[in-house]
């Protein structure tokens, strides 16, 4: 019988992860009958205890907030994908012990424009300005040609950017998130914004949301997967515009987490993504 080997997922607040779906699909699918794929609360006071309290039954950690920066300290190795955000998402155990810290957010994000047919942009558009934002310049570097405008909400904020932009090799120009409606009018947009916020965007356009997506629109990219989809991505679909979701990208970062930790490729792209379907589909 093989020996048993462990993986989960980590962060606060952890109940609404579809990532055990996933994971737990791609198990299946690959015949690891003795993997095991759990989530668990926690947050960075109990990191350190959390990582230090594992055997060497466990063979990796996805990590989401607030836990992407704060586990770096803890690790051995941290890949140049992952240092050029600051943030690690996927911790491997390696054979030796040694802890090694990545992102897969940004080959995912890749990934899921690429199934939707975005190789290359002269220009694009980033709603927000978090974690998820600095991961989208990651991503926009090797996509993007030309000037990236961030619209966010406040001076620190948008420095923040700018900042993220020099260190990745990104145009990074920023505007108020006043002006958002705007960003619509570029080929890729990349909306990374908490549930609700991009909505909001309504309230600043006379006919509502609809009146804000042109009616030729490039690409949106909402990162969003709960609830779905989101007022934007509806108004955008119905406007003949490409969309791609926060699934998409959640299903694309797991496939290659699950190589890494099992050393199996490839992943089970389909069975991931209906797995991860059916279970938005059952809330």
């Amino acid at each position: 019988m093989a020996e048993a080997r462990r993986a989960a997922v980590l962060g606060s607040p952890i109940a609404h992860s579809l990532s055990p779906v996933l994971h737990r699909a791609a198990y299946r699918e690959l015949g690891l009958g003795h993997w095991s794929y759990d989530r668990f609360e926690v947050d960075e006071a109990a990191l350190p205890a959390f990582v230090d309290g594992l055997d060497a039954s466990w063979a990796g950690l996805s990590l989401t907030m607030p836990l992407k920066r704060a586990v770096i300290p803890l690790l051995d190795e941290v890949t140049v994908t992952a240092a050029s955000v600051e943030a690690v998402n996927t911790v491997v155990f390696t054979a030796d012990g040694r802890r090694v810290g990545d992102n897969t957010d940004i080959p995912g994000m890749i990934a899921a424009m690429r199934e939707r047919g975005v190789e290359k942009v002269e220009s694009a558009a980033v709603l927000g300005a978090g974690a998820t934002a600095s991961s989208a310049l990651a991503a926009l570097s090797l996509v993007c040609t030309g000037p990236v405008t961030a619209y966010v909400r406040s001076a620190i904020r948008a420095q923040e950017m700018r900042g993220w932009g020099e260190r990745l090799g990104v145009d990074v120009r920023t505007a108020d998130w006043a002006e958002a409606a705007r960003a619509f009018d570029a080929p890729l947009v990349i909306a990374t914004t908490p549930a609700g916020t991009t909505d909001a965007l309504a309230a600043a356009v006379p006919d509502a949301l609809a009146a804000a997506v042109p009616d030729a629109p490039g690409t949106l990219f909402d990162v969003l997967y709960d609830p779905w989809p989101t007022p934007v991505a509806t108004a955008w679909a119905a406007h003949g515009g490409a969309v791609v979701g926060g699934l998409d990208l959640l299903v694309h970062q797991a496939v290659l987490q699950v190589e890494q930790m099992t050393g199996r490729a490839p992943a089970p792209l389909s069975a991931m993504r209906e797995a991860g379907e059916r279970a938005l589909g059952a809330r």
